[in-house]
């Protein structure tokens, strides 16, 4: 009895003191692990998955899909998928070359929601893509082969900083990106942009930027500053722009007035300030208008265009001349409203920059205003036309303009994608002159890399890009671009770079007139910028 009851004792001993403590910590432990396990499921459930592509992302608040993409993601734009794929098909060939590569970036508002900036973003891709592959085809063992890459800031650019930092780890790692390219628009965020991508040392090719406020060494800046080191471009500032206007048009001060945007952007502000130098002693005060701050939407600016277009019948008989200091959206606002002006009889020319080349197949613009006394002439960063219609014989060829012209037909052609042409890149339209600018832009960068690359190797720095720059000039160093030649001066401008005067005709199509230069001659054959 005894021992059995000491059995029992020890039996309920390790009941007691062991097992149903242990019971509970493995309930409580299962328990726990179930809690976490549902908590988990439910997080997993509802996570909200902010990734578009490799590369892309949604930021927290917004819907856009931003980032670097490098693949053939085309952003929900299906008027780019063509074109993407085609640049997808010339990355992937690299990816077994045995000379290496490296890679530029091209940036631009790929998520653009306006029918023209889309269009634009289209003819950039476009002609970006055409001069990779024709540099990496064509290059007669020359290095390194070019990847391209698509940065996209948002529509607006607002997300800038995200698409910037991505960019710059990119500079470190096997995607040796070396360069960007792009920045179509000149504003805000785009100079904020350029700014923060020439702070961390990352060379920049503009392509249709020409705000005098986004370029170095021009007035308002010490002499010798470079706001942003290592930016180089290809289009002519909105001063030499302006330049080439008067020139070709012999703008009289008292014959014309001018129309600004107030309180404008990079663009606008430039422009407007070109202009005033040429009114100097204008018998009128300018007269504004005020936009919405998203410049391509409509606002009531045309309320201020039906009170603008009576004041310009109150000038002076002798006034024909109307500057434009505004974006294209603004613009084709104004001539709608010329239109109906109460002044039928007379007649006025309209003279603004380069973004008026969005109006060629803008359908809100009234053909009849451009039929009854009112053309519009601007100054159009490249043109078709320009140099296979009795070309000077100096600042560019019709034979470096037939070049691209070859490309297309090749890349139209070749409709089963064979590697030895280009691929197809979707329907083409060269009157904007965006296709024809960003092919340049792209070989001015790839020569920079190229002539940057040290013997041996098979990447430059970064530093060493931007370094080049100043050299892109002479009668061997230049660019021999399709738009003209491009001889950088100290600051990376492009010195007495041909302006193509273009008028807009009444079913919307951008009619060439003639060539003009910001010195006022093409430039001589040396093509070296003075002192």
């Amino acid at each position: 009895m005894a021992r059995t009851g000491f059995r029992g004792v020890g039996a309920w001993l390790r009941e007691g003191v062991w097992a149903i403590p242990l019971r509970r910590y493995l309930a409580l432990l299962v328990t726990a692990a179930l809690v976490a396990g549902t908590g988990f499921a439910v997080r997993s459930l509802t996570h909200d998955d902010r990734s578009c592509a490799p590369g892309v992302v949604r930021p927290e608040g917004s819907e856009e899909c931003v980032g670097v993409s490098t693949t053939d993601y085309s952003f929900g734009r299906k008027q780019l998928a063509e074109t993407i794929r085609a640049i997808d098909r010339e990355n992937d060939s690299l990816t077994d070359s045995k000379d290496g590569y490296v890679t530029v970036a091209l940036f631009e508002p790929f998520t653009a929601t306006d029918e023209d900036n889309l269009g634009d973003v289209l003819h950039e891709l476009q002609g970006a893509y055409l001069a990779q592959w024709k540099v990496n085809h064509d290059a007669n063992g020359e290095g390194p082969l070019i990847r391209l890459v698509l940065a996209n800031p948002g529509r607006t650019g607002s997300h800038w900083e995200h698409t910037v930092n991505q960019l710059e780890r990119m500079t470190t790692t096997s995607d040796r990106l070396r360069a960007v390219t792009g920045i179509g628009l000149s504003t805000e965020e785009n100079t904020r942009a350029v700014k923060e991508l020439t702070r961390r040392g990352i060379p920049v090719v503009g392509t249709s930027i020409t705000a005098d406020s986004l370029a170095n060494g021009q007035q308002g800046n010490p002499a010798g500053l470079k706001p942003f080191p290592g930016l180089a471009r290809t289009a002519p500032t909105n001063t030499d722009e302006a330049r080439a206007l008067a020139s070709f048009a012999k703008v009289a001060a008292d014959k014309a007035v001018l129309v600004y945007d107030d309180p404008g952007d990079p663009y606008t502000l430039t422009l407007q300030a070109s202009f005033e130098k040429l009114l100097t002693g204008s018998r009128y005060q300018p007269w504004p208008f005020t936009p919405l701050a998203d410049r391509t939407k409509e606002g009531t600016t045309a309320n201020d265009f039906r009170q603008i277009r009576e004041l310009v019948c109150d000038t002076a008989p002798a006034v024909n001349t109307i500057l434009f200091a505004g974006r294209h959206t603004q613009l084709r606002q104004f001539i709608n409203a010329l239109g109906e002006r109460g002044c039928q009889h007379r007649e006025f020319t309209v003279l603004t920059g380069d973004d008026a080349s969005y109006l060629t197949g803008d359908k809100k613009l009234d053909p009849q205003a451009l039929k009854h006394g009112i053309s519009v002439r601007y100054s159009a960063l490249a043109h078709p036309e320009a140099w296979l219609r009795n070309p000077p014989k100096t600042g560019g060829s019709a034979a470096d303009a037939r070049e691209l012209n070859e490309l297309l037909s090749a890349a139209q052609a070749n409709t089963t994608a064979q590697s030895d042409s280009p691929s197809p890149i979707g329907e083409i339209d060269l009157e904007d002159g965006q296709l024809i600018i960003a092919y340049d832009a792209m070989r001015l960068t790839v020569e920079g890399i190229r002539e940057a690359t040290p013997r041996g190797q098979s990447a430059p720095t970064l530093a060493d890009v931007g370094d080049e720059w100043t050299l892109i000039k002479g009668s061997s160093g230049r660019v021999n671009g399709a738009s003209g030649w491009i001889c950088l001066d100290n600051y990376g401008n492009p010195y007495d770079k041909a302006v193509p005067i273009v008028e807009l005709t009444p079913d919307r199509h951008a009619r060439f007139v003639e060539i003009a230069w910001p010195t006022g001659k093409p430039p001589e054959q040396d093509c070296l910028p003075p002192s």
